[in-house]
């Protein structure tokens, strides 16, 4: 059973550890944040300046003003902050933040991302992701394995403008866990009940598998 975006949000929030400080990507990876154990000290950071966001507000606890990068309402923590753009993305150049989870539309076998841009639909700019991208040591990226043609968004060669070259390391997707090694799509985990043969199928880029792939635990 392929997984939802909670259900990718989920196993993410897995790889989060005790004192991290996490970037969330507009898209699947602000729900990541519903998901982070309890026992464990996290910061999360939005680009738009903001340090220590919680969890979404529920319906009518909302702040209009308390907003991430992608202008959803939020929760903030005891102790959060609210600073500029400029500090904020000297945090993110600065490479003071532990992980950076990301929305994508393609990714290459090689890590190459492609998040930005459709050719011929309007958009605003690359905004932060450029930054991240450039700047971050450690990318996980939440997507969907396939787009609605059921044509694989994991690639040999991105078809789509560019955001980063060679920076994705893992790749939680709703058929899978995937790493990046020596340019090719590794397979590490499969959701609960998909066999490796689909998730082969539907990979286009190289992808290696190794032995006995388990079952995702969520």
């Amino acid at each position: 059973m392929a997984l939802d975006k909670n259900g990718i949000a989920k196993r993410i929030a897995k790889e989060v550890k005790d004192g991290y400080y996490v970037n969330l990507g507009i898209g699947i990876p602000t729900l990541v944040a519903n998901f982070v154990r309890d026992d464990i000290e996290v910061e999360f950071q939005s680009e738009n300046g903001v340090l220590g966001m919680g969890p979404f507000p529920f319906e009518g606890e909302e702040d209009a003003d308390i907003i991430n990068a992608g202008k959803q309402t939020i929760t903030t923590l005891p102790g959060a902050s609210f600073f500029d753009s400029a500090t904020s993305f000297s945090m993110i150049r600065g490479k003071h933040v532990d992980l950076t989870i990301l929305g994508a539309m393609e990714v290459a076998e090689n890590g190459d991302i492609a998040n930005w841009k459709i050719p011929g639909k309007m958009v605003k700019g690359m905004g932060g992701a450029m930054d991240l991208v450039a700047s971050a040591e450690n990318i996980i990226v939440a997507m969907m394995h396939t787009n609605k043609r059921g044509e694989s968004k994991l690639l040999k060669k991105c078809s789509l403008p560019l955001t980063g070259v060679g920076c994705v390391t893992k790749i939680v997707t709703n058929l899978a866990v995937l790493e990046i090694k020596d340019d090719t799509f590794h397979l590490l985990e499969r959701a609960p009940g998909v066999s490796v043969e689909e998730i082969q199928k539907a990979t286009e880029g190289t992808l290696v598998v190794n032995g006995e792939i388990p079952e995702m635990s969520i």
